[in-house]
C-alpha cells in the first residue's frame, strides 16, 4: 500500500495485469444457463472514436462487470464494422485514390506518401487491399482506446464484419433467405446517392432543410385552356407521366379522365385521381414524374403508369430522351446536372409563356443519404431485396409481436420500434454498388448473345463459402467462360453494411462454424445500442433472426441516449462537434470519464460535462484515500473478523444502511439502471467517509483487544470490501488498485455483495437512523467550530441534545462516538420534544 495513493499510471498498470491474467476470459465450459452473452455493437472503422462511443460502451461494460460478479460467465466480444461507405470514403481521402473496377490489379502498387490533388484510379483489388491496410491501423487504435477505458472485453473473441467468418455467415444467411423466397432480385425505383453512386435503403434516409422555389407551370388542356401545377423540380418536366388531383377536389373533378399537354415538350399525359394528392398544397393538382420523390413512386405503382426516366446514376439528365419526348426540346437539358437543368428549364418555360409569374422561394425538406452531401435521386435499377413486412401485413404483424416479446430498457423505446415497423413502405434493399463489402454469392448464366439471365441465379454450396463471384468460378463452369457468351458473369454488387451487421449475434457466436459456442450464447441476453438506430440495426437483426430461427436474437435491448454539446445539440462526426476521447482519458483518468458516462441513465440524452469528470476524479481519489485510511487500522490482516464481531450500535447502524444500499444497487443493476446504482452507492460512500469514519476513528485507534475497537475493525473491513465491489463495475481501475492492497485475486472476479453478508451484525430492534443522527450532531459541532474560526480539535465544553424522547434515547447509543469525534467534554439531553437540535458551547 503506497504512502501517497495516486491515480497516475493506474490504467496502464491494470490493463496490463488484466491482459496477462486473462481476467475477463469467457468460460467456454459454462452451461447456457450460466452464460450472459452480449451482442456488442461493432463500431464503424472510419477514422477515430468519439466521446459518444465512450459514453455508450461504458454503459455496456458496467453491465458486463456486474453480471460477471454475480457469477455469470460473460460472453463479451468486440467486433469492427469495417466495410461499407464510411470506410471507403476514408480510404479515398487518406490515400487519394478512386476505385475503377475496369482496371487490372497491380501487385506492385504503393500509394503516394501524401494524397495527390487528383485521385489516382486503382483496381478493385488494389482498393480493397488499401481498405484492409487502413482499417487494420484504425482497429488497433480503437482497441488501445477501449483497453485504456477499461472495457472488460474478451479480446480473443474479436471479429471484423469483412473477415472470412463474417463473409461466410453473411453469405449463408443470404442464400437461405433466397431459398425461402425472402430475398429477391427486382428492377424497381431506387433511392440513389449520386455522389457514392449506390442505392440507399429507407432506414438510411434523413430529411434536411434546403432552400427551393415553387414554379407555377401551365399545362394545356385538350379542350382548350390550361391547368396550373406548382413544382420545385421543373427539370423533371420531361419525366412527367400524369397529373393527379384528390378525388374529392371539386376544382379538378371534371378534369379527371381527360388529358393535359406538357409545356415545352407537348406530350399528352392523363389526369388521374388519388387520395394522396393534397388539395391545400400548391394549386392542389400535381404532376407525377418518374421519379421526383417517394410519393411519385406510390402514384406510379398504384395508378399503373408508364415510366419516362430522365435522371442518370451520375446525377445528370440522361443523354437521350425517354420514349415519346421530342429530342429537339430535350437536347437543351441532356447531360446537365439537376441544378443546371432546372435553370435551363425555367428559361425554356419563360420563353414558351408557360411560367406563371416568378419562382416563389420556399424551405423544403429534402431526403439525403445519412452519410451523403447531395440530395437523393430516384432511379430505376436492379437490386437485391429482403422482405421486411413493408408489403406483407402478416410479416409486419409477426415483427411487431417480436417487439412485444423483447424487454426494452427503457420501456418507452419500444414505441419507436413499433412506429418504424408500422410505417414501412417497402422491402429492404440490401445491395450496394460499392467495392469493400461482402459480395453476393451469386452468378448468372449468359445466353448466346452474352446477356445475363437474372431469373436463373447460380449459387454455391454452403460448404464452399465464402466466395467472391468476381474471381471465383461457379459450379459447372470453367474460369475461361467468365463474361463469355454461353458462360457466366458474377453479381457485381456487395451487401449493405447493415445486411452484415444485422447478423452480429450469429457472427459473434460463429453460427455454423462453432456449433458448441453458438448453443451456449444464442439467443443472446443483451443488445446494447444507440436509440437512433432502432430502425436500422435493431430492426434488421430482429428480422434476420425471425426469418432464420423463428425467434428473437436476444432477450433485452438496452438503449443509450445522445451526448449533447453545450448548445444542447447531438454530438456527431458529421456536425463536427465531437471530442476526442483519448485526451479526456489522459487528462481526467479513465475512471473519471466512466463516472460521467454511467451517470447518464438508459435512453436519456446527457450533456458533455468535464465538470462531472472532475467530480469523478475526486471520487476515485477519495476511494483510494479512504481505503488507505481504513487499512491503517490493520483490518486487512484481521481475516478472522466477521459480521458477528460487530457489536457497537453505530457500527451496526452503518452496516444496516450499507445492506440497504447493496439491495438497492442490485435491484437497479438488474433493471439495467447503472446510473441509479452508482448514485445510491456514491451517496452512501460520502456519508461513510464524512461521518462514519470521523465518528469511529478514535475507537478504531484503540487497542485491538477491546470490544469497541474489534467491532470498529470488523465493520470497517465489511464496509470497505462491499464498497469496492459496489463501485467496481463503474470505476474498475481504482477499485482494483485498492482491492489489491489487502485482498487476493481481482475485485472483478469477486462475488457481488449481498445484504446477508451483514446479517449477523444487524439488530432489527435498533433505530435505523443512528448513523444519520450521529452525523447530524457531528455536523452541528463542526459548524459551530467553523463559525468561531476554531480548529476541529477544539474542545466542546458542553453539548446539549434536544428532541423527542426516542431521539434522545437513540443518541445515547452513539454518544460515546460523537463525544470522541467532536472532542466533547460534557453531554446533556433534553427530551422535551420538537425537532432535533444540538446546542454547542465551545471551551
Amino acid at each position: 500500500m503506497p504512502d501517497r495513493p495516486t491515480l497516475d499510471g493506474i490504467e496502464r498498470k491494470w490493463r496490463g495485469v488484466w491482459a496477462r491474467r486473462e481476467t475477463y476470459a469467457f468460460d467456454r465450459s459454462a452451461p447456457r444457463s450460466r452464460v450472459f452473452s452480449i451482442d456488442t455493437p461493432p463500431p464503424t472503422v472510419s477514422g477515430s472514436l468519439h466521446v459518444g462511443h465512450v459514453f455508450s460502451y461504458t454503459h455496456t461494460d458496467a453491465v458486463a462487470r456486474y453480471r460477471r460478479m454475480t457469477g455469470r460467465a460473460v460472453f463479451y466480444p468486440m467486433g469492427w464494422d469495417d466495410n461499407g461507405l464510411p470506410t471507403e470514403r476514408r480510404v479515398q481521402n487518406h490515400y487519394g485514390v478512386q476505385c475503377d473496377p475496369s482496371l487490372p490489379y497491380d501487385p506492385d502498387f504503393t500509394p503516394p506518401p501524401t494524397p495527390p490533388s487528383r485521385p489516382l484510379h486503382v483496381s478493385r483489388r488494389n482498393f480493397v487491399e488499401l481498405c484492409q491496410r487502413l482499417t487494420a491501423i484504425d482497429e488497433q487504435a480503437y482497441e488501445d482506446l477501449w483497453r485504456q477505458l477499461g472495457l472488460s472485453v474478451d479480446w480473443s473473441l474479436r471479429y471484423s464484419t469483412i473477415d472470412d467468418a463474417s463473409r461466410t455467415i453473411s453469405q449463408r444467411a443470404f442464400l437461405r433467405n433466397l431459398a425461402r423466397g425472402e430475398a429477391y432480385l427486382a428492377d424497381a425505383p431506387t433511392l440513389w446517392d449520386v455522389s457514392f453512386r449506390t442505392a440507399v435503403a429507407q432506414a438510411e434516409l434523413e430529411d434536411r432543410e434546403r432552400q427551393g422555389a415553387y414554379h407555377r407551370l401551365a399545362f394545356g388542356l385538350a379542350g382548350g385552356g390550361a391547368v396550373h401545377i406548382e413544382t420545385t423540380r421543373p427539370e423533371l418536366l420531361p419525366a412527367c407521366v400524369a397529373l393527379v388531383a384528390h378525388p374529392d377536389d371539386e376544382r379538378y373533378r371534371h378534369l379527371v379522365g381527360t388529358v393535359a399537354v406538357t409545356p415545352v415538350f407537348g406530350v399528352q399525359v392523363p389526369i388521374r385521381a388519388h387520395p394522396l394528392a393534397q388539395p391545400d398544397k400548391g394549386s392542389g393538382i400535381a404532376m407525377i414524374c418518374t421519379f421526383g420523390d417517394l410519393t411519385d413512386v406510390i402514384w406510379w405503382r398504384e395508378l399503373d403508369l408508364p415510366t419516362r426516366p430522365v435522371m442518370g446514376r451520375d446525377g445528370r439528365l440522361l443523354a437521350r430522351p425517354p420514349a415519346g419526348v421530342p429530342e429537339s426540346a430535350y437536347a437543351e437539358l441532356a447531360g446537365r446536372t439537376a441544378f443546371a437543368a432546372r435553370e435551363r428549364m425555367v428559361e425554356l418555360l419563360r420563353a414558351a409563356g408557360a411560367l406563371d409569374g416568378e419562382p416563389r422561394p420556399t424551405v423544403q425538406q429534402v431526403k439525403f443519404y445519412e452519410k451523403g452531401d447531395r440530395p437523393l435521386e430516384i432511379v430505376t435499377t436492379r437490386q437485391w431485396y429482403i422482405r421486411n413486412g413493408g408489403r406483407d401485413a402478416a410479416l409486419r404483424s409477426a415483427l411487431l409481436e417480436r417487439g412485444r416479446e423483447m424487454t426494452w430498457s427503457p420501456g418507452f423505446m419500444r414505441s419507436r420500434y413499433e412506429n418504424w415497423v408500422a410505417g414501412l413502405a417497402g422491402d429492404w434493399i440490401i445491395s450496394r454498388q460499392r467495392f469493400f463489402g461482402v459480395p453476393f454469392p451469386v452468378w448468372y448464366p449468359l445466353d448466346a448473345a452474352g446477356r445475363p439471365d437474372h431469373t436463373s441465379p447460380i449459387t454455391p454450396d454452403e460448404a464452399a463459402l465464402p466466395v467472391d463471384p468476381s474471381s471465383d468460378t461457379p459450379p459447372g463452369y470453367r474460369p475461361e467462360q467468365r463474361d463469355r457468351p454461353g458462360g457466366f458473369t458474377g453479381d457485381p454488387d456487395v451487401m449493405d453494411t447493415w445486411a452484415t451487421s444485422s447478423l452480429t449475434p450469429e457472427i459473434a457466436g460463429r453460427w455454423g462454424l462453432d456449433d458448441d459456442l453458438f448453443a451456449r450464447v444464442f439467443p443472446m441476453d443483451l443488445r446494447p445500442q444507440a436509440h437512433e438506430i432502432i430502425r436500422t440495426w435493431l430492426f434488421a437483426t430482429v428480422l434476420r433472426a425471425h426469418q432464420e430461427f423463428g425467434g428473437l436474437p436476444w432477450h433485452t435491448a438496452l438503449l443509450s441516449g445522445w451526448i449533447l454539446d453545450p448548445d444542447r445539440k447531438k454530438m456527431s462526426k458529421s456536425k463536427g462537434n465531437t471530442v476526442t476521447p483519448m485526451a479526456l482519458l489522459e487528462e481526467y483518468g479513465s475512471d473519471a470519464v466512466r463516472y460521467w458516462a454511467v451517470s447518464g441513465r438508459p435512453g436519456t440524452d446527457t450533456a458533455f460535462d468535464t465538470g462531472q469528470m472532475r467530480v469523478g476524479r475526486r471520487l476515485a481519489l477519495k476511494i483510494l484515500n479512504a481505503s488507505r485510511f481504513v487499512l491503517r487500522f490493520g483490518v486487512g490482516s484481521g481475516a478472522d473478523l466477521g459480521a458477528a464481531d460487530v457489536t457497537e450500535p453505530l457500527d451496526r447502524a452503518m452496516l444496516a444502511q450499507l445492506a440497504a444500499v447493496v439491495a438497492d444497487a442490485t435491484m437497479h443493476f438488474e433493471a439495467y439502471d447503472y446510473a441509479r446504482a452508482l448514485e445510491r452507492t456514491e451517496q452512501f460512500f460520502w456519508t461513510f467517509c464524512d461521518d462514519y469514519l470521523e465518528l469511529v476513528k478514535e475507537r478504531a485507534y484503540a487497542g485491538a483487544d477491546t470490544c469497541g475497537a474489534r467491532s470498529a475493525h470488523a465493520a470497517l473491513a465489511l464496509a470497505l470490501r462491499a464498497l469496492l465491489r459496489l463501485f467496481a463495475p463503474m470505476l474498475p481501475f481504482v477499485t482494483e488498485e485498492a482491492w489489491a492492497w489487502w485482498q487476493d485475486g481481482s475485485v472483478h472476479r469477486a462475488p457481488w455483495p449481498a445484504p446477508d453478508e451483514f446479517a449477523a451484525a444487524l439488530d432489527p430492534a435498533a433505530p435505523a437512523t443512528l448513523l444519520a443522527l450521529a452525523g447530524t450532531v457531528l455536523g452541528e459541532i463542526r459548524r459551530s467550530k467553523s463559525a468561531a474560526k476554531q480548529s476541529m480539535r477544539t474542545a466542546v465544553a458542553r453539548l446539549t441534545i434536544c428532541g423527542t424522547e426516542a431521539e434522545v434515547r437513540a443518541f445515547e447509543l452513539v454518544s460515546a462516538d460523537v463525544r470522541a469525534a467532536g472532542v466533547v467534554r460534557e453531554v446533556s439531553t433534553d427530551p422535551a420534544g420538537g425537532p432535533l437540535r444540538a446546542d454547542v458551547r465551545l471551551a
